[in-house]
């Protein structure tokens, strides 16, 4: 039985997010744990409005806050110790990080 651990990672900090993406990568490829990705998706546009009063009156809106989230998507494929040290990693803030595991059975095993 396999485990794939998926893990996806999103900043508003490119930079940040690519140095966090390349320690994933160097630790995998120092352990010799099969990495597929990194797989970067489009940039997201966020908008968010903001008013000057609480009631929500949009004549009375400060400009827009506008940012910009990134994200990366990597796969581990097998190798436990080496998902459970990225997983434990210490993010710096701003790193949303998820994790997921996902058990393969390979073909014609019942």
């Amino acid at each position: 039985m396999t485990f794939i651990t998926k893990i996806l990672l999103q900043s508003g900090n490119r930079p940040v997010l690519d140095k966090v993406v390349s320690e994933i990568r160097s630790t995998a490829e120092r352990k010799g744990a099969d990495l597929r990705g990194p797989h970067s998706e489009p940039p997201e546009r966020i908008r968010v409005p903001q008013y000057k009063t609480l009631s929500g009156d949009e004549g009375r809106q400060f400009k827009s806050w506008d940012y910009t989230v990134y994200t990366r998507k990597v796969e581990i494929v097998g190798h436990n110790a080496v998902s459970r040290q990225v997983a434990e990693m210490d993010f710096p803030p701003g790193i949303r990080v998820e994790v997921e595991l996902e058990q393969v059975q390979g073909m014609g095993k019942a």
